[in-house]
């Protein structure tokens, strides 16, 4: 497995963080809380890919996610989509480990596309619309929605 990944510096905090993609969409992977004693290490960190809501998106689908997945969550916080995995290395873990992870986290992701591919094409097919599958690449984060388009996921 193989990815492009860069460093990134959040503005706001002016904290160092990674952004890679998998299947087209983008995710970020931030540093959590730190080892007590330790400057440079890490207890936890944590897995994020945002994607922007055009429409409406009823909370069915994200608690149906919910219900039926481990290790990650999906939020909706209108009008953001985030799937969030939180990592733990307290206690020190194993490159296997981590490695395990992103494979876990490369899953879900590819998972997640389908999820909503499904579940737009049920949305579209109760209002007698045409679904529209959600596009496997980055978020456009700041366009803004219109309320009589079909919902469709960024």
């Amino acid at each position: 497995m193989t990815a492009t990944v860069e460093t990134v510096t959040d503005p706001v905090v002016n904290i160092m963080y990674l952004r890679s993609a998998t299947g087209g969409l983008a995710f970020d992977i931030r540093p959590g809380n730190r080892l007590a004693g330790d400057d440079q290490g890490l207890a936890d960190i944590a897995f994020s890919a945002v994607l922007q809501v055009q429409g409406e998106l009823p909370l069915e689908p994200v608690n149906r996610w919910n219900a039926t997945r481990r290790f990650a969550r999906l939020q909706l916080s209108h009008p953001f989509l985030v799937l969030c995995m939180d990592v733990t290395a307290a206690g020190g873990v194993t490159s296997n480990h981590l490695r395990a992870q992103v494979e876990i986290w490369d899953r879900l992701v590819q998972e997640l596309i389908a999820h909503l591919r499904e579940e737009l094409g049920k949305l579209a097919a109760a209002k007698g619309a045409t679904p529209v599958a959600p596009p496997a690449r980055a978020p456009e984060r700041d366009s803004a929605a219109e309320a009589s388009a079909p919902t469709t996921i960024q």
